[in-house]
């Protein structure tokens, strides 16, 4: 009889969580901390509709016995697709604060499959303590970890900040239109471009924003529960709207995160909500790290004087005198006591040169196993981790360097399809476990490091207080 799978990654963090998987007349429960991953099958010949061969998939969170979420989604037994319920958007699966706990997740249709992307829907589920003040409850003020230098820490961090909503591109595809994007695209992505050349005649501009959703959207919490998730390293390109839409009213003539050229959160939008964070948690601090790779030059990069003018005004707007701005050598040389005494707690760094794992072969991937690969060839080089100015661990995979991928992923575009969720639930559970087991070993103590992920999760930040804790005891 036809079916259609859905695997499962799990990772639980806090003790007395319980983890209920179902589809008909399957169910699985999950209370063992770690990693865990699974596949449910929604079976045509467990549905008792004749007519109707949709199974609910669903998963619950329970806390000694309490249910705290329930989220759902029916899955079509005959034709594999994945509709309705809870989980039909990426945009409507935020992370979920419950008292101390916090709950990620997410879900990829895989519709009928294609290959090379996975032929299972996939779906993750995260459950860790909140790390609102992680560094806080780590290093607390006057405890022998916080004598301890800063680059000690091991910094969660959101691949593409600017990129967690829609907000900004639809209000471009509002004023301009799909054609104009679609033509904006092809002309800043040589990867996109070649694929378009593959489908001649396909209405591109009707799709233009599942295509942004699919390609573009690397995040769906706001910064605010990023924050609070535990992300404590970003990495921001501004600069302004591309020339071919600049000027036509679409949006303010300001500063955007840029993904090549669609634009994302406004950087005063960035800026004000980590500096409001850190005046609310006093003694967490932050880096963020300033860079231009991948933004054409049709989008006009700020001036020395243009940066500094909008690091001022959110200083001054939103600091209340408890903030000052540090830098590279406050990062490298300073320990997290002195930090906090010269209120030094947002580190801005501009262009400084990482050794990241990063290799466009590696992280173009489904499955991740390249990514892991790459890992230790990149870090067993001492010398160049020294001379870097901390180490960019890059878990998420880019399976749009995937051509085919990368087809699909334009052709079927919509809002739980995206090519880079796909690879989310894969990815991590090869990825984090390697930098557990390995980073504290594996990375120069003297350097910071930065574990970066897509699709933030409490798993990604627990396996990074924890390389912390580690190395803050050294």
């Amino acid at each position: 009889m036809p079916s259609k799978g859905v695997q499962v990654f799990t990772y639980i963090g806090v003790p007395d969580i319980s983890i209920e998987l179902s589809v008909p007349k399957q169910t699985i429960t999950r209370r063992d901390q770690g990693f865990w991953s699974g596949s449910l099958e929604v079976e045509a010949r467990n549905i008792d509709s004749f007519f109707n061969k949709k199974g609910r998939f669903t998963f619950k969170v329970f806390h000694r016995g309490n249910q705290i979420t329930e989220q759902w989604i029916d899955v079509n037994a005959l034709t594999g697709n994945a509709s309705g319920g809870t989980m039909e958007s990426i945009a409507e699966t935020p992370s979920i604060f419950h008292d101390n706990f916090i709950i990620s997740y997410g879900l990829y249709e895989a519709g009928p499959g294609h290959d090379p992307l996975p032929n299972q829907h996939q779906c993750y589920v995260t459950v860790t303590q909140n790390y609102t003040n992680w560094i806080t409850n780590l290093a607390p003020p006057g405890s022998d970890f916080e004598k301890k230098p800063f680059h000690r820490l091991v910094l969660p961090s959101a691949h593409d900040v600017g990129m967690n909503s829609m907000e900004s591109s639809a209000a471009l595809l509002r004023k301009v239109g799909g054609a104009v994007v679609s033509t904006m695209l092809t002309r800043t992505d040589d990867k996109i471009c070649r694929v378009v050349d593959k489908l001649s005649g396909y209405p591109i501009e009707l799709i233009a924003p599942n295509i942004i959703y699919s390609l573009s959207i690397t995040q769906k919490d706001s910064l605010e529960s990023m924050l609070r998730i535990g992300a404590r390293y970003f990495e921001f390109r501004p600069a302004r709207l591309h020339s071919s839409i600049r000027g036509r009213d679409a949006l303010p003539d300001k500063l955007y995160f840029m993904h090549s050229a669609i634009p994302g959160m406004g950087y005063d939008t960035f800026l004000e909500g980590i500096v409001k964070f850190l005046r609310a948690n006093k003694n967490e601090i932050i880096v963020v790290q300033l860079r231009w790779d991948g933004v054409p030059s049709d989008c006009a990069h700020p001036s020395s004087e243009e940066k500094k003018q909008y690091l001022e005004k959110a200083i001054r707007d939103h600091a209340g005198g408890e903030i000052n701005v540090g830098n590279l050598d406050d990062m490298k040389h300073r320990t997290i006591s002195e930090l906090r005494r010269d209120k030094k707690r947002l580190l801005m760094l501009d262009s400084v040169d990482t050794l990241s794992t990063y290799t466009e072969d590696g992280n173009a991937t489904i499955n991740g196993q390249s990514i892991v690969d790459a890992f230790p060839r990149v870090l067993e080089d001492r010398g160049a981790q020294r001379r870097a100015g901390f180490v960019l661990i890059q878990c998420q995979a880019t399976a749009t360097n995937i051509q085919k991928a990368l087809l699909h992923s334009i052709k079927d575009a919509g809002v739980t399809t995206s090519v880079l969720l796909a690879t989310k639930g894969l990815c991590d559970h090869k990825t984090l476990p390697w930098c557990r087991d390995n980073v504290v070993d594996r990375c120069e103590l003297g350097k910071t490091v930065v574990l970066m992920n897509d699709w933030l999760d409490g798993a990604t930040v627990d396996v990074a207080v924890g390389l912390s804790r580690r190395r803050l005891a050294k």
